[in-house]
């Protein structure tokens, strides 16, 4: 992996030298079906053509490959020795002229780690698809190329296919003679092309739209799965959003759609949500539903959708010039997704999902120790790649949110549209989005930068009130406060909310005030002389990015009457800031997890009510304290049960419930239950036990060594297909022996065998939270053995495999104190390493202060 390690200096300096006409790709991909041939990789072969200019004759560069082999090499008609210019990542260019053509045949290799050409072959049917997936850079992987951004050009792709199958690219192709010739793309980057490939299930639609001169925009549409996933593909919800999200940013971008057609490929085994090639955009194949669903995820994938779409002006017409501006084009799509979802579809709440859910990954990734300015230092591609995190998508996206409130919505989208205008087809720095800005909206950018994407760390905002005699606010104030870490205070453009019950018994809000906070205390003078609160939020209607903190007497009302808020995003925003509170220690993780079993019943949000769930098993396996673990998780199991048969039949709260159940079973009563749906002894009116949820309901049974191998050998002849053995190989690494965890652990570590989402998989089963003493022996084992992981491994399978095996079930300062043995013991090894075992060793410290708030409230209880 080190070889491969692009630099930003190295990508700088190529850029000054070089520019790029064209690409002409030749790929055979007849090798992907049939037996294997010699011991090696399975191999395609490869043939690339590169015409580019260099502003210093005799100049020396480089291009990327990273393949097996390379059969050939020519630059401007000199033949060049494989063996000499090609040491197994880069191919060496000297002596360069001023106009050049660079022509590779290589033998590339099929992955199995979902970088680069991925195959994949269905155990269903036997059946061989492949798909690529390059970002942020892996196209060399599959053809030779200069794999920065910044060097965009247009691309021809040419492939050989096995007779019967169909393949897609970024632009409209056709087929002769078992040749797929595609029409050439616009100005690219490289990691934004792409080939999809086999025997997929194809659905078509099509879209238009007049524009203002008077013309005609007609987009052919597509979207395609496996033969598998073909019954339970719901492709015209699909298309649906797809229509939806064309005319909105049509709307509001007023540039059209630059890339042609518009398909949509959902492909198994993938890696991310998904990529927004232009033309071809692929997704994770899990946004098929095989069961039955909530809205909630009908949602999110329709915020994909649309997250991705906007990607096609945000990122593939105009690039960021590297990934330090990543934030360019992730952060403005996931505000986009969002913005898009309530304006154009059927989600209309769904900024309540962004705060509740975006947002919680945002305030995790700020304050650990690997938190970043949204416009990040990314000194080279290993950085880059840890770089798709929540700093950069949902903070980025938070801080977007508040700029279109302090620009005006109206600046915010004239500045999009000249950004577009002015960049089209070419690649863009920070500067040149506040220059447009500040065109659009007269106001200074600068200060606003500095403080909110130049700047790490998240700020709390505290209410402090103070009344007078006859019981009304004498003073209203709001606290700003940093860590010491990042002291940064901020501006922040806030609504603070006067909440009190009604004489039904409603929470409502009946003053509201907004106020612009800089500094440490800003006093809030339109709220004095209002009726004494119950409540007050100082973060309503989420309008900044912050932490929210309660004064004693609106922690009190919560406590008691949170399910009394009858507003839906104030109730999300409360939930939000009491988890917030209990990951920071400030409030018993029992507690919380009492709040959840008092009013989670009564949430009418159900991506709320699912995100309370996560949290609540969160809370009960890191925060709680270990002596009240065995308590806690029985209260848990108990209301979720409860729930579950209150719940209305057939409705999404009882499956979002029974989901939860099955993930809180601990004890005889549940797994009898468990069992009995499962074998039809036991009925809960309106459950319908399809068959995802029946591996819901198998895997904590296996977890707990009801489920044995045989039961779970007849539940995958039951469902043979791609989902059915992923599940079935998570719920074997999952059962509670010794020797299945040193399997699991041997075929992760020890073997690459095992595909991208079969490692994923294992890994799953391997670490349970009921299991700690079974998985006490591996601490010292990983310790030992990531940094060979991460050397021989592709980056992707060894990010997966030392963040997924960090031992942070082991919660004892024995285990801190291994994690910084190995930090100061490795202080030279990859930063993208120590940067996980970093972020490894906080979310366990923080664990390790939570529990010791947990325990001292209810050692405080006992003795009271």
């Amino acid at each position: 992996m080190p070889g491969e390690n692009l630099s930003r200096d190295e990508a700088r300096e190529r850029a000054a030298l070089l520019s790029v006409d064209g690409y002409e790709v030749s790929l055979d991909l007849r090798s992907a079906v049939g037996d294997e041939s010699g011991d090696g990789p399975r191999t395609f072969r490869s043939v690339t053509t590169i015409r580019f200019r260099c502003n210093e004759p005799g100049a020396t560069s480089f291009a990327d490959l990273i393949a097996p082999s390379v059969t050939a090499v020519s630059l401007n008609g000199r033949d060049l020795d494989p063996g000499a210019v090609f040491d197994g990542s880069r191919i060496a260019l000297e002596d360069l002229a001023a106009d050049n053509e660079l022509i590779v045949d290589a033998q590339c290799a099929y992955s199995r780690t979902g970088e680069g050409m991925h195959r994949f072959v269905d155990p269903e049917d036997g059946e061989v698809y492949l798909y690529t997936q390059y970002e942020p850079a892996d196209s060399r992987r599959v053809f030779a190329n200069f794999e920065q951004p910044d060097l965009k050009a247009p691309f021809r792709f040419e492939v050989r296919a096995p007779q019967g199958w169909v393949v897609w690219s970024n632009g409209v192709g056709s087929e002769s003679d078992g040749v797929w010739r595609f029409a050439e793309t616009k100005p690219i980057s490289t990691y934004i092309t792409c080939v999809v490939a086999g025997p997929y299930h194809y659905v078509t639609d099509s879209y238009s739209r007049v524009l203002e001169d008077g013309s005609t925009l007609e987009i052919p549409l597509g979207a395609l799965c496996r033969k598998g996933l073909a019954p339970h593909f719901d492709s015209d919800d699909v298309f649906l959003v797809t229509k939806q999200g064309l005319d909105f940013f049509h709307e509001h971008f007023d540039y059209p759609y630059p890339f042609g057609k518009y398909d949509q490929a959902f492909v198994p085994e993938y890696n991310l949500g998904a990529m927004e090639n232009p033309g071809l955009v692929t997704f994770r194949e899990e946004y098929i539903f095989r069961g039955k669903v909530t809205r909630a995820s009908y949602e999110g994938r329709a915020n994909v959708i649309l997250h991705e779409m906007a990607h096609m002006w945000f990122g593939d017409l105009v690039t960021m010039v590297w990934w330090d501006d990543l934030w360019l084009k992730e952060s403005f799509a996931d505000f986009m997704g969002t913005f898009a979802n309530v304006g154009a579809t059927r989600f209309k709440d769904s900024w309540i999902t962004f705060a509740n859910r975006r947002k919680a990954w945002a305030y995790r990734a700020d304050q650990l120790p690997s938190t970043h300015p949204i416009t990040a230092d990314i000194r080279d591609l290993q950085d880059a790649k840890l770089n798709f995190d929540g700093i950069t998508y949902a903070k980025g996206a938070s801080v977007l949110k508040q700029l279109v409130a302090y620009v005006g919505q109206d600046a915010f989208l004239e500045g999009a549209r000249r950004y577009f205008k002015r960049h089209a087809y070419g690649n863009t720095r920070l500067g040149d989005l506040l220059s447009v800005l500040e065109e659009t909206s007269g106001r200074d950018m600068g200060a606003w930068a500095r403080s909110w994407l130049q700047t790490a760390g998240v700020n709390s905002l505290t209410p402090q009130v103070l009344l007078s005699a006859e019981g009304r606010v004498d003073e209203l104030a709001v606290v700003q406060e940093a860590a010491e870490s990042h002291p940064e205070l901020r501006p922040h453009r806030v609504a603070v909310g006067l909440y009190r019950r009604t004489p039904e018994g409603a929470l409502e809000r009946y003053a509201r005030a907004e106020v612009d906070v800089d500094g440490p205390r800003t006093v809030v003078t339109e709220l004095a002389g209002a009726e004494a609160p119950e409540l007050v939020l100082v973060n309503d209607d989420d309008l900044t990015y912050c932490k929210t903190r309660f004064d004693a007497g609106s922690l009190e009302t919560l406590k008691s009457a949170l399910g009394d808020l009858t507003d839906p995003l104030a109730r999300a925003l409360c939930w939000s800031a009491l988890w917030n509170m209990t990951r920071d220690a400030l409030l018993p993780a029992s507690e919380f997890v009492d709040i959840v079993l008092r009013f989670a019943g009564r949430e009418s949000d159900i991506g709320v009510l699912q995100m309370l769930h996560a949290w609540a098993e969160s809370a009960l396996v890191h925060y709680v304290a270990p002596e009240g673990r065995e308590r806690a998780g029985a209260l848990l199991a108990e209301g979720a049960e409860r729930e579950l048969l209150a719940a209305e039949p057939g409705s999404e709260q009882q499956l979002a419930w029974a989901r939860f159940f099955a993930r809180t079973a601990g004890g005889p009563g549940s797994f009898e239950l468990l069992r009995g749906l499962l074998e039809g002894a036991a009925d809960i009116a309106g459950l319908e036990v399809d068959q995802e949820l029946r591996w819901a309901f198998l895997e904590p049974l296996a977890v707990h060594g009801i489920a044995d191998e045989k039961v779970l050998a007849a539940e995958l002849a039951r469902d043979d297909t791609a989902s059915g053995k992923r599940h079935h190989v998570r719920c074997l690494a999952a059962r509670p022996s010794a020797a299945v965890k040193a399997q699991a652990w041997a075929q992760v570590v020890e073997s690459d065998a095992l595909s991208n989402a079969l490692a994923e998989a294992t890994i799953s089963g391997f670490d349970r939270p009921s299991q700690r003493e079974l998985l006490a022996p591996y601490t010292e084992k990983y310790f030992a053995v990531i940094e060979r992981i991460w050397q021989d491994r592709s980056i992707q399978i060894a990010m997966n495999i030392v963040s997924g095996l960090f031992p942070s079930l082991q919660d004892s300062p024995a285990t801190l104190d291994a994690a910084d043995a190995w930090l100061a013991a490795h202080e030279d090894a990859a930063p993208a390493l120590r940067r996980l075992v970093l972020e490894g060793r906080d979310d366990l410290a923080r664990a390790l202060r939570g529990q010791a708030c947990d325990a001292g409230a209810v050692n405080a209880v006992n003795t009271a």
